[in-house]
């Protein structure tokens, strides 16, 4: 067993990301996911990296998008109204077809909201983080060590699809310490032959763009990408089953909410009531194919966020609304309580049934 070492989320995220092949960070300062800027500051020059503080989140992401062009590894991170600044971006490195770890620490909103944890981002990542037609693959940690894995394991997807990959975290995620280990074994690397370092050895000289002013060709390539985002649906749907076996309430919960969520699946089973969770890993693409099977047992379904209800829509989807679907939310900034999730599994296991 490799030695642990008790490390904040937002540090071992950024260990980790190191330990990738990550060796140019372009960022900016926000609340609460500063110490992942603060620890590069620190690590990069030592490793013969480059630690860049932008002069705005949009700088940063637009640095983003020439660091990979030139097919190195490369990060930004930020919360989530600097995310939101970086939308344009995001969109562009979808155009352009370019692989990118993309971390959101989230805060709660709307506007500049306060800096408490939130999950108020969930349509942002997931409903495309700008404008045109494009996904990015999206990691939802649970875990301090997630956080750690999640920064290999987004780069390693970034590269596999030439996508953006981006961490879902939020304030609690990014803040609290845990025991991590940083031994991550063999790290994936990929051959890019589309990037646009010269051309030695007299190769096609590359071109990265993201520019069509032809409306059948931008049609095209619009296919081309959804074609290669079915194939990250077939392959990456990845979900935390949690008791399920014989549940009759199923609670979908993902990050910190699924935590609390398994004190109060606890508390159910104790007062004889059959519940269980499924958390989401990947929140695009949902886990629809898990979620959708275990309707076809369960006699209704909660969802647990930190939202007014957003990732709720997905779960009505993946089971065609064929089971009641109720939501246990606290939003700004506050975090369900065990007992107030115990009390919607209670309401839950006194409706519907299965077929």
């Amino acid at each position: 067993m490799s030695e642990k070492v008790l490390m904040k989320g937002n540090e071992a995220l950024a260990e980790a990301a190191i330990a990738a092949g990550c060796r140019h960070y372009l960022g900016y300062p926000i609340t609460p996911q500063t110490e992942v800027a603060a620890y590069m500051a620190k690590r990069m020059p030592k490793i013969g990296g480059t630690f860049l503080q932008a002069e705005s989140e949009i700088a940063a992401i637009n640095m983003v998008i020439g660091v990979s062009s030139a097919g190195k590894r490369a990060m930004t991170s930020s919360s989530s109204p600097g995310i939101a600044l970086k939308s344009e971006g995001l969109s562009y490195l979808a155009g352009c077809d370019l692989p990118a770890l993309v971390v959101n620490v989230q805060r709660g909103g709307p506007g500049l909201g306060g800096i408490q944890p939130s999950q108020s981002d969930y349509f942002l990542a997931t409903r495309a983080g700008g404008h045109g037609d494009f996904h990015m693959i999206v990691l939802a940690p649970a875990t301090v060590q997630e956080m750690a894995d999640f920064a290999i394991k987004g780069f390693e997807l970034a590269d596999k699809y030439r996508m953006v990959t981006m961490i879902l975290a939020d304030g609690v995620l990014g803040q609290m310490m845990e025991p991590v280990s940083l031994d991550f074994g063999e790290i994936k690397q990929f051959d890019k032959p589309w990037a646009a370092v010269g051309t030695n050895g007299g190769r096609r000289h590359n071109i990265v763009n993201s520019l069509c002013l032809e409306p059948t060709q931008l049609e095209q390539w619009n296919i081309d990408r959804y074609k290669r985002y079915e194939q990250v649906m077939a392959n990456e749907q990845r979900a935390e089953e949690y008791m399920t076996d014989d549940a009759d309430v199923i609670c979908v919960a993902y990050g910190a909410t699924a935590r609390v969520t398994k004190n109060a699946i606890a508390m159910a089973r104790a007062k004889g009531i059959k519940a269980g969770l499924i958390r989401p890993i990947t929140l695009w693409p949902f886990p629809k194919k898990i979620v959708g099977a275990a309707a076809k047992k369960a006699k209704a379904f909660v969802s647990v966020e930190m939202s007014m209800g957003q990732m709720i829509e997905d779960v009505e989807l993946s089971i065609r609304c064929s089971r009641p679907v109720l939501l246990c939310n606290r939003s700004g900034g506050m975090i369900p309580t065990p007992e107030e999730v115990l009390a919607k599994i209670e309401e839950a296991s006194k409706m519907g049934g299965a077929d």
